[in-house]
């Protein structure tokens, strides 16, 4: 079940609200999605142990790229403007939720577990967040489209990298670049600016650290 309305909530409501979202992001098997894993109805593959391996460290990645989308989304609600741009964050946070126990699941299914580093990304994704929403709501939905675009990158680099019998990592997958392009343009659509190159570039940069520490940690 999808929280209140973030506008119907008082301040204290809020801050037990963020943190609830905080611990089910942060804590393993609390997140509880919605809709059923597009990979629910697959069997599953045969894998070696390298391959497993592998495809368990891909997806841990994208786990914590989920995690972090939840904290940017968070600290973005919490500052920005527009009652309207904050309902955006929110429902955005609601839809990711679902990507993250979807990853978890899979992670789980491979013999894997999720990165120790999460607490420490999901508390600098969160700070970053904040500070867009505190730039204005064109910029924060602006950080919001750039980010989405990266992880789409991101994701459809993984579809290459998966062992070629994995179908039920690759149906995840798939699914998340579909919703991740939605939130994408929806940012866009509501008012936000497109960034430049050389912050794309940043972004890029700070995303290479998240994907090498998190492939093995």
């Amino acid at each position: 079940m999808r929280a209140a309305p973030f506008r119907q909530l008082s301040l204290v409501d809020r801050l037990i609200d963020g943190g609830d979202r905080a611990l089910r992001t942060l804590v393993p098997g609390a997140a509880a999605a919605v809709a059923p894993s597009p990979a629910q109805p697959l069997n599953e593959p045969e894998l070696n142990a390298d391959e497993a391996k592998h495809a368990c460290a891909l997806m841990r990645i994208n786990h914590t790229g989920e995690v972090c989308a939840q904290a940017l989304y968070q600290g973005q609600a919490a500052t920005a403007e527009l009652p309207d741009v904050r309902e955006k964050m929110q429902e955005a946070a609601d839809e990711e939720i679902d990507h993250l126990a979807w990853c978890e699941q899979r992670i789980n299914e491979l013999g894997g577990r999720t990165s120790l580093l999460n607490p420490a990304f999901y508390t600098a994704s969160f700070a970053i967040g904040a500070i867009a929403g505190k730039l204005g709501d064109k910029y924060s939905l602006g950080f919001v489209a750039a980010t989405e675009e990266k992880v789409c990158e991101h994701l459809e680099s993984h579809l290459h990298q998966l062992p070629a019998q994995d179908t039920k990592s690759e149906a995840i997958i798939k699914q998340m670049i579909e919703d991740e392009a939605r939130h994408a343009e929806t940012a866009i659509d509501a008012g936000g600016v497109k960034f430049s190159k050389p912050v794309k570039a940043v972004m890029t940069l700070m995303s290479k650290v998240m994907t090498a520490s998190t492939y093995r940690i």
